[in-house]
């Protein structure tokens, strides 16, 4: 008898989404870009009407853990992302390179 490949995708999901609360509550604080690092007095800063969904890195702490985000904003370098982890809402910047669009 076989299993059922979307049951077992669900499993894998709710998996990750513990993982990432566990993360949340014990590796320490969401990570940020630095004031320096962002240099936004020096470059421009795009914000978008219409957040597009990524896939993103983060890191709580030492932890990196890779999130379903929105692109809130961006600069050549660095993106902002919001995510949500057990109905609590984070936001943070992120090297653009750590971000790709969900599919």
């Amino acid at each position: 008898m076989g299993t059922s490949q979307r049951l077992a995708e669900h499993y894998d999901l709710r998996a990750e989404e513990k993982q990432l609360e566990r993360y949340a509550k014990t590796a320490g604080p969401l990570q940020s870009l630095s004031e320096r690092e962002l240099a936004l007095d020096k470059q421009p800063v795009t914000t978008y009407p219409q957040p597009r969904r990524v896939k993103a890195w983060v890191r709580f702490g030492p932890q990196p853990a890779r999130v379903n985000a929105l692109l809130l904003r961006s600069t050549d370098t660095a993106v902002g992302i919001e995510f949500t982890i057990a109905e609590k809402t984070y936001r943070c910047w992120v090297w653009g390179n750590a971000v790709e669009l969900a599919g």
